[in-house]
């Protein structure tokens, strides 16, 4: 059996999460989300982790409204206003501990969100620096999708 598999198989249901391949309409009318396991993605890009990971939830534009967003308990954070939000400071550390160890704040979101840190983790064979390039690439794009 692959490391992949084994993986996979340990962590079994935490390894599902909200990919609902873009919602389809018949997802979108039942109310439910499509689960997923995480798939691998390019370490080193921001935009592909973005796209594969958080755009189902936030929006391909960050404005919390991916085609998962109806179904799920609260409307996703708008990711675009994080500095607006911060006296026009991003909140790396804030980030960067949400992505790791999930929401822990009711007013900043649900358990709908999923704690990445374990999955990156699964997609990184375990190596805690490709987590951290990981958190820090996604942070660095989340950057770039900020209001002036």
């Amino acid at each position: 059996m692959s490391k992949y598999l084994r993986t996979s198989f340990v962590l079994g249901a935490p390894l599902l999460l909200f990919l609902a391949a873009f919602a389809t309409p018949q997802n979108q009318s039942s109310g439910t989300i499509k689960k997923e396991p995480i798939q691998p993605t390019s370490l080193t890009s921001g935009p592909e982790m973005y796209k594969a990971y958080c755009a189902v939830c936030h929006g391909t534009d960050g404005k919390g409204n991916g085609p998962a967003a109806p179904q799920l308990k609260r409307q996703p954070a708008d990711l675009t206003t994080l500095a607006k939000r911060n006296e026009g400071k991003f909140p790396d550390t804030h980030v960067a501990n949400v992505l790791r160890f999930g929401v822990t704040l009711p007013t900043h979101g649900t358990s709908d969100m999923p704690i990445w840190g374990p999955l990156f983790s699964a997609v990184s064979n375990r190596d805690k620096a490709q987590v951290e390039i990981r958190i820090a690439n996604i942070i660095a794009y989340l950057k770039t999708l900020q209001v002036k």
